[in-house]
């Protein structure tokens, strides 16, 4: 017999993957690594994902990518100061973690004048249990 204990089974092959274009974004925060390490880990803990790691690498003349490994899958920015650009993408498994909430975070930090975001469905429909 099971019990139904009203929390979704752990494991769950579902996610959210957002896909961001912002534009129009001020070029020295864009080849600031430790402002872009420090405000896509404060996006992802206030969206409720799990960090677990992350790493940054700052390019010559310009430029930084910085990953995030959560336990529910995986986060990255990459940026163009020299367009004033950046690709955000965040994808996680599961319910818990609002990975939209983690981009619109991400886009008030960076105050872009456009921005472009995409969120796809990934995995099984498991809707009735959110």
């Amino acid at each position: 017999m099971s019990v139904d204990t009203g929390t979704p089974p752990v494991g769950l092959f579902t996610g959210q993957h957002v896909l961001a274009e912002l534009e129009g974004v001020d070029p020295e925060l864009l080849d600031d690594e430790q402002f872009l390490r420090e405000t896509l880990h404060d996006a992802l803990s206030r969206s409720h994902a799990t960090v677990c790691q992350m790493i940054a690498k700052r390019f010559e003349p310009q430029g930084v990518t910085v990953l995030a490994l959560l336990s529910e899958s995986h986060a990255s920015l990459h940026t163009y100061p020299e367009d004033g650009s950046i690709f955000i993408d965040v994808f996680t498994c599961g319910h818990t973690a609002k990975p939209e909430l983690a981009v619109r975070l991400l886009a008030d930090a960076l105050r872009p004048t456009t921005q472009n975001v995409q969120t796809i469905q990934r995995g099984h429909d498991y809707e009735h249990l959110s």
